[in-house]
């Protein structure tokens, strides 16, 4: 490879560290939120495949502040930061999918939805975060 090599500044590290908290702040609190419903005997036994809209409906509203924390933490382009999680998502959605798609553990549309729906929330969160900055003024450009 040649060329100029990449330079790490520290609003590329502030880049990266906004998205991984993202990620991580999702798969934590959809992971924890899973157990307790589990404990709670919302959800069947671990070996019993679930049935309802449950676990999207509460996934949506996770990754949805999912995107709103990466763009809070960026350190310029809230909604660009909030995209590209939505993106990792994709990709993260995708493994799982063609990993557990033989595997029966629930209805086939719900990793499907983790996919389609990975961008729409999380630019959701982005652009609920860009809605509480101040008004630009008419000099400034995006």
């Amino acid at each position: 490879m040649t060329g100029r090599p990449i330079i790490m500044n520290k609003s590329t590290w502030q880049s990266i560290r906004a998205v991984v908290a993202g990620v991580l702040a999702i798969l934590n609190v959809t992971t924890l939120v899973g157990i307790v419903l589990h404990i709670a005997k919302v959800y069947p036994p671990a070996k019993e495949p679930l049935t309802d809209a449950l676990a999207s409906s509460y996934r949506l509203i996770i990754s949805i502040a999912g995107g709103y924390l990466t763009a809070r933490l960026a350190p310029e382009r809230p909604l660009r930061h909030a995209m590209i999680l939505g993106y990792v998502g994709v990709v993260l959605g995708m493994v799982g999918l063609v990993a557990t798609w033989n595997l029966r553990l629930g209805p086939g549309w719900y990793p499907i939805s983790l996919v389609v729906l990975a961008i729409p929330q999380c630019w959701a969160g982005g652009k609920l975060y860009e809605l509480r900055l101040p008004a630009r003024t008419a000099g400034e450009t995006a």
